[in-house]
């Protein structure tokens, strides 16, 4: 009998070895097949990436570029001299992107200012809304 219950014994073992690879992984479980990119989306999150590095350098010209007609018409340049001041060194987060409807793009983003040695950072959560201008031109056409 002792041969037996070890024959028995390794066939359970190599039932269970080869039906290991079968079951689903807790690895598996939690990752998601990744969704495809509108058309797009790449460019207008370049786009909003740039006018971000020109607010974080304070280059109003640049971030000027970048803006709309309909958000150079909404807003004065008074409004733009002080949202691209910063006070100290600046940081920013995008988060990920929705499509409002095509040809349009709203992302979350963060704003971090006036970190130094003795004052503390600021953080301010808003959107950029970024919109196809045509000819492979996106532009911010909300301020945050």
């Amino acid at each position: 009998m002792p041969v037996r219950e070890a024959s028995h014994s390794v066939a359970v073992s190599l039932i269970l070895c080869l039906s290991l690879p079968l079951l689903p992984s807790p690895l598996a479980a939690k990752t998601r097949p990744a969704r495809a990119l509108e058309p797009g989306y790449a460019e207008a999150l370049a786009a909003a990436d740039h006018f971000l590095q020109a607010w974080q350098s304070g280059d109003v010209e640049n971030g000027m570029v970048l803006l709309s007609s309909h958000a150079k018409e909404t807003v004065t340049t008074d409004v733009v001299e002080k949202f691209f001041s910063n006070p100290g060194p600046a940081a920013y987060e995008i988060g990920r992107g929705k499509l409002l409807k095509r040809g349009r793009y709203e992302f979350p983003i963060v704003l971090v200012s006036g970190a130094s040695s003795n004052i503390r950072a600021r953080r301010r959560f808003s959107s950029l809304v970024m919109v196809d201008a045509g000819k492979i031109d996106w532009a911010v056409d909300k301020l945050p």
